[in-house]
């Protein structure tokens, strides 16, 4: 075994496994560092996609502010995620919800569990 793969291996037993889906609202709260001071700042939005890698992948959320839509890629090993929140869970029948960048208002709306019965 190589030593990247030993390196890999032990990064993956530090990762803990996230419970959001695709289509999920997500409140991600990411510890930043200014200066010499530590805060933490929370960042909602949906997830519209997620990447499954060797070194455990990551996830993308979007969202609208002030009329511009917003990305950010968090990698799932970050060890500045402090926690994740699921808001709402959504239904969605596609891995990467891309087509969202192009919609806006009501359109940009994804089916709720309410919304199905």
């Amino acid at each position: 075994m190589n030593t990247i793969q030993k390196i890999q291996r032990e990064q993956s037993a530090n990762v803990t496994q996230h419970k959001f889906r695709i289509g999920d609202v997500i409140r991600v709260h990411v510890r930043i560092k200014e200066g010499d001071k530590e805060r933490i700042q929370q960042f909602t939005g949906t997830v519209i996609a997620r990447r499954r890698g060797e070194s455990g992948g990551s996830f993308t959320v979007r969202r609208v502010s002030h009329g511009v839509g917003v990305e950010r890629i968090f990698p799932m090993a970050s060890p500045f995620i402090s926690k994740i929140e699921i808001e709402s869970s959504s239904t969605v029948r596609r891995s990467k919800l891309y087509y969202l960048r192009r919609l806006t208002g009501k359109r940009a709306r994804l089916k709720t569990a309410a919304m199905e019965a």
